[in-house]
């Protein structure tokens, strides 16, 4: 039985590398599957995913009003799993979509993303995963700052740590630290050095 599977982390957690080693596991076995991702992350290039130890891959982007559902169902050949990055980016009714392909497909879906913002509020697509997927599981990694695990995600302008702003601005390590909440309240002088 086919399930919606929720795999969230702090940046640098792995999950773009996670969805590449799913993938490599079914297609080894000759089992077909479709990589999306949010048309919205521009950092590599849109319809790519990529990870920072430079794997990248193509991957169907999804925009706002593209539906998921009908492009896994009108695949010409049979799709054992679907794996989506950048999740949190998705829409209400993109989520749904997905729900929809595991229950009237039967196909699972595994969507990675993030659990919360930079402000430490949760995306619209995480809302929804969270409401809907049937196991929720989350990657984790170890704040930039010390050794416990890293929970949210620090947003840097100028080197400077901010708390404000448009809940989306696509980057990497030059402007996102996964860090502890110690940390995310207290970050020590990012001039200083760790």
């Amino acid at each position: 039985m086919a399930q919606l599977f929720f795999r969230y982390g702090a940046m640098n957690s792995g999950k773009t590398i996670e969805i590449l080693k799913v993938a490599h596991n079914y297609e080894e076995q000759g089992k077909g599957v479709l990589i999306f991702t949010s048309a919205v992350d521009t950092r590599d290039e849109v319809g790519y995913v990529s990870s920072r130890i430079g794997l990248r891959r193509e991957a169907i982007p999804i925009y706002e009003e593209t539906d998921v559902f009908e492009i896994v169902k009108n695949q010409d050949k049979e799709i054992y799993c679907v794996l989506l990055d950048e999740s949190q980016f998705l829409h209400k009714h993109h989520i749904y979509s997905l729900a929809k392909i595991v229950d009237e497909l039967d196909i699972p879906v595994i969507a990675f993303g993030l659990k919360n913002d930079f402000r430490n509020e949760m995306f619209e697509g995480t809302k929804h995963l969270l409401l809907l997927s049937d196991k929720i599981e989350e990657m984790k990694t170890i704040c930039w700052f010390c050794k416990k695990k890293a929970s949210m995600n620090l947003r840097l302008v100028d080197n400077q740590p901010t708390y404000t702003g448009e809940q989306i601005q696509i980057g990497g390590n030059e402007s996102y630290y996964p860090v502890c909440r110690k940390h995310y309240f207290n970050p020590p002088s990012l001039e200083e050095g760790i």
